[in-house]
């Protein structure tokens, strides 16, 4: 099986999968709280397929379709097809999906581009992840990752005292597996996924060799237990909610209770010079290619929707609203223009290696910073009308939609209807509670901004040569001299 269609994936989660909604043990497939969401996801799978040109490959092995997303990447064409995916299927939730199964594909792949850095290990693990690979290709699979540790007690590092006790690790070892225990965070589509990948998301300090792990099993293994936040979708029209109704990815807190990992499915075990090496030399150019091309299509639909809310109101030619707008346009044409310039210096990162480079990951560190003021000028604009919009349905009957008609129109003769669609979907995008769902999420997803930000500057101060204070400094000298 290639390229699975929405009834595929469906199918696949009929299984015995342990996760809990609340006070209750779920079976996902089946639950009526969670139907928009597998609605959602179906509809990913077939919008693949709805836009094959753009979302699917030919597989090299096999010849049947592929994921474009699960290219390995060793050239300029290689990143232009994987941009094309990138941006066809961001634009199915126009941004709202940000753990959509092309996040994990890429990251597994620019894995598998990168053998060098599993040379410092064994040669089996590499190979390991070479063959799951393929099994990723051939079943079509959504991929989950959970790669936070469990750190409880934040006074203490995140693997010291009883952080090492709960976060995940070996506890003995096989002839042909591993036994692993604890917790890991965030799984963000756990429970509509068909494998949860653990893998490195930052170094790790000696004597922690039994947490530097990468492997990737089923959803449905034994001892795999999920537990899941609050649920924030909801069953509704598209019409009113066109967000909530279908786009929750579902977050989830992943217990491992003495849970068997195949030999096959582990592809670092102890080792941390390879271990801490993995995401410095996948992440930066690699996985940001998908988070960047995703963020600009969000940008683009945000700065499309807050114009749309100042013309329903006529505000749009108001010097203080007009500045609103350019802001967000300002953050999109930043963001286009740092994947432009990224992949036009796209580099051989190691092992041929194809990756934009590694200046796209300014993105990461602005982004939390601009999808929160995006929700910001949303209520500026929205007001009062955020809260008090009436439901489509309510335009239905024939009593309420007359009244409707006369006292809630849109400026400039835009139709009351039209005016709710628009004001239900600024309040479902930044407001509702799947919006403030997604708006923690763009804080914290690729790590806090201040971080990013102290990292920004210690990669700058070891990749690039620095010294044009010193160097005017010197021709002053130079020019006070001749003088």
């Amino acid at each position: 099986m290639t390229a699975r269609t929405g009834r595929q994936y469906l199918a696949g989660l009929e299984d015995d999968r342990v996760v809990w909604l609340g006070a209750q043990r779920v079976r996902v497939a089946e639950h009526p709280v969670l139907r928009g969401s597998l609605r959602g996801m179906a509809g990913y799978f077939d919008w693949q397929h709805r836009y094959a040109d753009d979302c699917l490959v030919e597989d090299p092995v096999s010849g049947q379709p592929m994921s474009a997303s699960l290219i390995v990447p060793r050239n300029a064409a290689d990143l232009a097809r994987r941009h094309r995916a990138f941006e066809r299927l961001a634009r199915y939730s126009y941004g709202m999906l940000g753990r959509t199964p092309d996040y994990c594909n890429t990251t597994l792949a620019g894995q598998v581009a990168r053998p060098d850095v599993w040379a410092k290990g064994e040669a089996r693990y590499h190979e390991n992840l070479r063959r799951f690979h393929r099994e990723v290709i051939e079943g079509d699979l959504a991929l989950t990752h959970t790669i936070i540790h469990a750190a409880i007690d934040r006074s203490i590092p995140e693997l010291a005292g009883m952080n090492a006790d709960l976060t995940l690790r070996v506890v003995s070892r096989h002839s042909d597996r591993i036994v692993v225990r604890g917790a890991k965070v965030l799984a963000t589509l756990g429970p509509f996924a068909d494998e949860i990948y653990v893998y490195p998301a930052q170094p790790i300090p000696k004597g922690s060799e039994a947490h530097a792990l990468v492997f990737s099993i089923p959803v449905r293994t034994r001892g795999v237990i999920q537990v899941c936040r609050d649920h924030c979708g909801v069953d509704a029209s598209l019409q009113d909610r066109p967000f909530s109704a279908r786009f929750d990815e579902q977050d989830s807190f992943v217990i491992f209770d003495d849970v068997e990992v195949p030999n096959e499915r582990v592809f670092v075990d102890g080792n941390l010079e390879v271990y801490n090496a993995i995401a410095p030399a996948v992440f930066p150019g690699n996985v940001l290619q998908q988070s960047a091309i995703r963020a600009m299509v969000k940008l683009e639909f945000a700065y499309d929707l807050c114009v749309q809310l100042a013309r329903v109101q006529n505000t749009e030619g108001r010097p203080d609203v007009a500045q609103l707008l350019g802001e967000i346009y300002g953050f999109l044409v930043l963001t286009r223009s740092a994947i432009i310039a990224a992949e036009a210096r796209a580099h051989d990162w190691g092992a041929g290696a194809f990756f934009p480079h590694r200046d796209i990951a300014i993105v990461r560190t602005f982004m939390p910073q601009w999808m929160v003021r995006i929700n910001e000028i949303i209520e500026t604009l929205g007001g009062h009308n955020l809260l008090c919009t009436p439901a489509i349905a309510a335009f239905d009957d024939a009593q309420l939609a007359p009244l409707l008609q006369r006292f809630l129109p849109g400026a400039n003769g835009i139709p009351a209807e039209q005016r709710a669609r628009i004001f239900r979907a600024a309040w479902d995008f930044a407001g509702s509670a799947l919006g403030s769902r997604v708006e923690l999420y763009e804080r914290f997803y690729l790590s806090s901004r201040q971080r990013n930000l102290a990292l920004d500057h210690l990669v700058a101060q070891s990749t690039q040569t620095w010294g044009q204070l010193a160097d005017y400094l010197g021709e002053c000298d130079a020019a006070d001299a001749a003088r």
